[in-house]
């Protein structure tokens, strides 16, 4: 059996002894590296019982313990603000960097409801139109305007543009004694005295609406109204034309609607170098010197459970070692059980306290703060109505009364 090399008690330089060498340039990761090996291998019983380590062990759990606290803390800050970063350039490194919040996120989903209703969005709205034929009530938009010019794409027709002429043209007719509002509207933009002179009484807006109204109801009920029938742009019109005209519509395309990647700014900028997901969220290994001391002493234990985990690895090896007539057991599957319940019982208090900072819960927390603050301030007595009654008393009795 092969002898277990034992700690000497004190280690050679950190650098270019790590794994991974993260932090070899890290003046104070250099300095702390040999006493974390120092401290840890006390904590674990040296030297009043041997520790089956060296130096580059208790380095190398160093080394990972601050990456695990990196990785927590920037996992934690990516979801915090990945709403906001989405899109963004992936060249600036943000670790200890501050993001702002900003609402375009939020723009992003409610361009879509922009797009549907016809008040903005991301997607074009394009303007068409066809032949319609004397006697000819039913349309094939597809065959007559796609194939031909949009080369057979998906279109959706958002509207047509098919009505009879507005009910106010009629009612505001500048040569009918009738048309009561006609002479105060032109009279309000100063074009009064160009019209015939008529006789014309104020009439209140209500009147104007509900006159406007019985026009359009006499429409809807005495002729045969301006309607259309749209499905499967399918288009069938009313009533039936009675002469050769052209009419228009508005209409998508329907791939660019549902374009998913239609706000790809890399796209728009010949740039593939934009945040898109979690996975390219430019948050680094923090530098060890730029953390605060209660994240170092949080390195500190995981470093200590890790390097005890190894410990427990190593004499899981050496299951039994010789003494002088007999032999001795190991504790290494203890050391391993209690050095992985430790590892998860620090990065659950981390994340509760990351957890504990977001932006959402300093929200809360700031307004219950304000809720408390104003239940304090209504216990407090306000100093202008006491400044009042106390002017109240000196003008209704003598000075030297009250002195007295």
């Amino acid at each position: 059996m092969s002898t277990a090399v034992i700690w000497p008690g004190s280690g050679s330089a950190a650098s270019g002894s790590t794994p991974f060498g993260f932090y070899d340039a890290d003046s104070e990761f250099q300095s702390e590296a040999p006493k974390f090996a120092v401290w840890a291998a006390r904590r674990m019983g040296y030297p009043i019982i041997d520790i089956e380590l060296q130096d580059v062990n208790f380095y190398a759990s160093f080394e990972e313990a601050i990456s695990e606290y990196s990785t927590q803390v920037n996992q934690f800050n990516i979801k915090d603000n990945l709403l906001n970063l989405r899109g963004q350039s992936t060249t600036s490194n943000l670790t200890h960097k501050r993001v702002t919040p900003t609402l375009g996120g939020l723009f992003l989903i409610t361009d879509q409801y922009g797009t549907e209703v016809g008040v903005g969005g991301n997607v074009d709205w394009k303007r068409g139109q066809i032949s319609v034929t004397n006697a000819t009530q039913s349309y094939d938009l597809d065959a007559l305007y796609s194939e031909v010019s949009e080369s057979g794409a998906a279109i959706e027709i958002r509207r047509v543009f098919h009505q009879g002429t507005p009910a106010v043209t009629r009612y505001f007719d500048p040569y009918a004694q009738t048309g009561m509002g006609t002479q105060n509207m032109l009279q309000q933009f100063g074009w009064g005295g160009m019209t015939p002179a008529v006789t014309f009484m104020m009439m209140p807006m209500y009147a104007d609406l509900l006159r406007i109204q019985a026009i359009e109801l006499n429409d809807q009920i005495r002729k045969s109204a301006y309607s259309f029938e749209l499905i499967n742009n399918k288009l069938k019109i009313f009533p039936i034309p009675t002469s050769d005209y052209i009419m228009y519509f508005d209409y998508i395309i329907k791939s660019e609607r549902d374009n998913a990647l239609q706000y790809d700014l890399g796209e728009a900028t010949g740039s593939s170098e934009i945040i898109s997901d979690f996975s390219n969220v430019p948050y680094d290994n923090m530098v060890y010197s730029d953390i605060n001391d209660p994240g170092k002493q949080w390195i500190r234990k995981y470093a200590l459970a890790t390097a005890k985990e190894m410990l427990g690895m190593v004499r899981s090896k050496y299951q039994t070692l010789p003494i002088p007539n007999s032999e001795t057991s190991l504790d290494g599957e203890t050391l391993r059980t209690e050095a992985t319940a430790e590892k998860e019982t620090l990065v659950t208090q981390l994340r509760e306290m990351l957890e504990q900072m977001s932006r959402k819960a300093l929200l809360e927390a700031s307004s219950e703060e304000d809720d408390n603050v104003q239940k304090k301030l209504r216990n407090i007595p306000l100093p202008i109505y006491i400044g009042s009654f106390i002017l109240a008393l000196i003008n209704i009795f003598p000075t030297n009364t009250l002195i007295g």
